[in-house]
């Protein structure tokens, strides 16, 4: 199914019934009085967070969902039916804003998170309820109040622990089939990924962490160019970036220093919180160059870049140095781990 990560959808909630005007009506009881019923609820519309699902193509299809109407209410006080309230299932990592306002309505990030976009009217009042002593026969109802209706932009940020930032052919996609089940396309011509994917990397008996292959991103990208910022988002939830560089580049004139420092202007610009995140250095295809040229390019491009966090060497193609870097990835992510929970703890219990 084609990744679309990016859907509008209108959602209208259901209206509620009107109330009845009903007498009482039975043989010998002439005067039998009001009886009128309320009417039912409106149906409400949620949107509820599924592990199943990994993209919103779906929404493409079906854009506007509408919820059941409350029934009339009856004679003998009946109540009409209430609507069904409408569950509509999107990916985890869904952000929910108002396509008018901008305002962020929600975030799905657990499966299983529901949430509340569109609340169904209430049902009215039926004569039964203005019965008095000076008004035996009320002739007045109220009637049920509208459904809430909006137009809702859904956007889709992937849930990943480490993303993997890179000019397009850094070997993004070959480090995530290297470490992973994931299966992106690869092959032995210049070319980018188009959408993003997640692969599980397994580092031991239930330590595991999830990995994003994120499109190639190109100078000017905070500005649309190429992909632009449609891709730049999905790097948000991430823990550690993993920014890779091809030490020996096709084009002899591509210079890694200008490339890492030209995508790293990029991500100042999308977000200065992203620009800030924990980044390491990865020198892949290593396996391009004999094993006497590797430390003196490795120590050009640290130098050349200023570079003062951890540096990995690997070679995605043929698997060197990929362990090592994955088991000091999970190390690292364990320990992010644990801050957060002792944050978290301390937040719902102030001393």
């Amino acid at each position: 199914m084609k990744f679309v990560d990016e859907a509008t959808i209108r959602v209208e909630a259901g209206n509620g019934g009107d109330g009845a005007v009903s007498f009482r009506r039975e043989k010998f009881i002439p005067f039998g009085g009001p009886d009128g019923g309320d009417g039912g609820r409106g149906a409400s519309i949620f949107l509820v967070a599924n592990s199943g699902l990994n993209t919103l193509a779906d929404f493409r299809f079906t854009s506007t969902y509408r919820a059941q109407h409350g029934a009339r209410g009856s004679g003998s006080r009946s109540t009409g039916r209430s609507g069904e309230d409408m569950v509509i299932k999107v990916p985890l990592g869904t952000i929910v804003l108002d396509a008018d306002t901008g305002e962020t309505i929600g975030d799905l990030v657990r499966d299983g998170d529901r949430l509340l976009v569109a609340q169904g009217g209430k049902g009215g009042l039926g004569n039964a309820h203005f019965k008095s002593s000076t008004n035996r026969a009320p002739r007045r109802f109220i009637p049920g109040t509208p459904g809430e209706q909006r137009e809702l932009r859904l956007e889709l940020q992937v849930l990943a622990d480490v993303g993997l930032l890179g000019m397009p052919n850094a070997g993004k996609s070959t480090l995530l089939r290297a470490v992973s089940e994931a299966r992106p396309k690869v092959a032995d011509y210049p070319f980018t990924t188009l959408h993003p994917h997640l692969g599980v990397v397994r580092v031991g008996a239930e330590r595991s962490f999830v990995m994003a292959d994120i499109p190639g991103l190109i100078e000017g990208a905070a500005e649309g160019a190429g992909l632009g910022i449609r891709f730049l988002k999905h790097l948000a939830r991430t823990r550690i970036l993993l920014h890779l560089v091809d030490v020996a580049p096709l084009d002899p004139e591509s210079d890694p220093v200008r490339s890492v420092t030209a995508l790293a202007a990029e991500l100042g610009k999308f977000s200065e919180e992203l620009a800030g995140r924990e980044r390491w250095l990865v020198l892949n295809k290593l396996d391009l160059l004999p094993p006497e040229a590797r430390p003196a390019r490795m120590q050009e491009i640290v130098q050349g870049l200023h570079w003062t966090g951890p540096v990995f060497s690997v070679s995605a193609a043929t698997g060197e140095g990929c362990r090592e870097l994955m088991a000091r990835l999970m190390e690292r992510l364990e320990t992010l781990r644990r801050e957060s929970a002792e944050s978290e703890q301390e937040q719902n219990n102030p001393s």
